[in-house]
């Protein structure tokens, strides 16, 4: 499932070929996206965005054609599986409930939960083990799994070519007349930086917003959280982006960050999630061991396993483990946190499939 080993080789082709499509393009390609440049803003009290947008300024034309791509089964071996069939606009771009391990060509099951897909611009490292550290090389994660879509880059983009409309596709958003690697994961890009999460209650409350106030429950809810659990889920994104093990497990089957580090220090550590849409993208953590909030909520109260890795937040000095959560507090931080589902976004028809 997992190509992280040839990130490095894919990396530098990848930088090679676009430095030669730039210098082949006779300065035209310019011209074409300053005629309809989207703007990526990033919103007040977010992070800095990561991605270079110069490198690759989002146009209209480059965002329809990610979309299409996200949304195209052929890109798969067997022509069955989609981006979208892991990454459902309802559920924050997180797969359906129905899959806790997503599902590829010839119905095989990976191993671990997809992630949503949201807040992009603002991340530095992706995937659960944090393999990848560019927006660009996301899909080939996917594209190249041989329990994912099953594909190569390469016949990807000799599929692409031989299709009239895409060649066409591809001319108005970069005016190039042959599709190419980095192209293809421009595209991606493009479409994936517009999405933005940003207007839930929680955000609208605290921009005082169409008169939102929280209920009592939400009130108590957001002070728990913060003196409970913003350690970790911290900052506009709801996650501080770093990798710790939260107790799932005292045995590992799946190394975690260790996978990239080659570090036994980082063995069971995945990356800390962000919270938003958290009410809709369940199950939850990178195995897909809760299936509610509740029950991730009772993992962090008392059923948290003690390893070797296992993050000093939740092991107390009397080496008591997890975090003292009242079941009322339990609920009361449920509530706040399904005031950060974001109905705009996870409802925005600029996302819905084209095709």
């Amino acid at each position: 499932m997992n190509i992280h080993s040839n990130y490095a080789y894919l990396v530098s082709i990848y930088w090679v070929c676009l430095l030669f499509i730039s210098c082949s393009n006779d300065g035209g390609n310019d011209e074409v996206l300053d005629t309809d440049t989207y703007e990526l803003i990033q919103p007040e009290g977010f992070p800095e965005i990561k991605y270079t947008t110069q490198n690759n300024p989002i146009t209209q034309k480059g965002f329809e054609l990610g979309r299409k791509l996200f949304f195209d089964p052929r890109l798969s071996a067997d022509g069955s599986i989609s981006c979208n069939n892991c990454h459902q606009q309802s559920r924050g771009f997180a797969d359906s409930p129905v899959h806790p391990m997503s599902i590829g060509i010839n119905s095989q099951a990976g191993n671990r939960n997809a992630p949503p897909l949201f807040n992009m611009a603002f991340r530095k490292e992706f995937f659960w083990d944090g393999g990848v550290t560019h927006l660009d090389f996301v899909p080939i994660n996917a594209l190249e799994s041989d329990i994912e879509m099953g594909e190569t880059i390469k016949n990807v983009v000799e599929k692409l070519n031989r299709n009239d409309e895409y060649r066409q596709l591809f001319k108005e958003a970069f005016d190039v007349d042959s599709i190419t690697s980095p192209r293809i994961l421009q595209a991606f890009s493009q479409y994936m930086l517009l999405m933005i999460s940003n207007d839930s209650k929680f955000d609208q409350y605290q921009r005082q917003e169409n008169n939102v106030t929280f209920t009592e429950s939400e009130q108590k809810g957001m002070l728990f959280f913060d003196e409970k659990c913003s350690s970790c889920h911290s900052g506009s994104l709801f996650t501080d982006q770093s990798f710790r093990n939260n107790g799932i497990s005292d045995t590992f089957s799946d190394n975690g960050r260790a996978l990239i580090t080659e570090s036994n220090s980082d063995i069971g550590k995945f990356r800390v999630p962000t919270l938003r849409n958290i009410e809709v993208t369940g199950p939850y953590m990178h195995n897909a061991n809760f299936d509610t909030l509740e029950e991730v909520l009772q993992h962090y109260a008392n059923g948290v396993k003690d390893s070797e890795t296992l993050d000093a937040i939740l092991k107390t000095e009397n080496n008591q483990l997890g975090i003292a959560l009242t079941e009322s507090e339990q609920a009361d931080i449920i509530a706040f946190l399904k005031t950060l589902t974001d109905e705009t976004f996870l409802t925005d028809p600029k996302f819905n499939n084209p095709i």
